[in-house]
């Protein structure tokens, strides 16, 4: 059973680096064919695909962050993690990481629970 679990600071102040990580067990990260994702929702708002990277390290962003984030893998501790820099307020969301895999038995997605980033002094 594939399980991911975000970890990070609750209350980052303005203009500071959010800095998350996803835990993923049951799966290994390099496994071939999965994409992991970040993904946030705001207060009243629907979900946002921040950026994510592919089985073999490739890196993809949202053009909407505007080169403020940056993601980055851990292949020891099967973990991958999101960088976003200069936050504002409009930051503060739910984050969320994301499995995506795809194989000759149809496409599964996995979620983590969310963790809650506030952006404020």
């Amino acid at each position: 059973q594939v399980q991911l679990q975000e970890s990070g600071p609750g209350l980052v102040p303005p203009s500071q680096t959010l800095a998350l990580t996803c835990t993923v067990s049951g799966v290994s990260i390099t496994t071939t064919n999965y994409y992991w994702s970040w993904i946030r929702q705001a207060p009243g708002k629907g979900l946002e695909w921040l950026g994510g990277l592919s089985y073999s390290g490739t890196e993809y962003y949202s053009p909407s962050l505007k080169s403020r984030a940056s993601i980055s893998i851990d292949t020891a501790k099967n973990q991958f993690s999101l960088f976003l820099n200069s936050v504002t307020p409009e930051d503060t969301a739910v984050y969320l990481c994301n499995a995506d895999v795809s194989s000759v038995m149809g496409r599964s997605q996995y979620w983590g629970q969310g963790t809650q980033v506030t952006v404020s002094s």
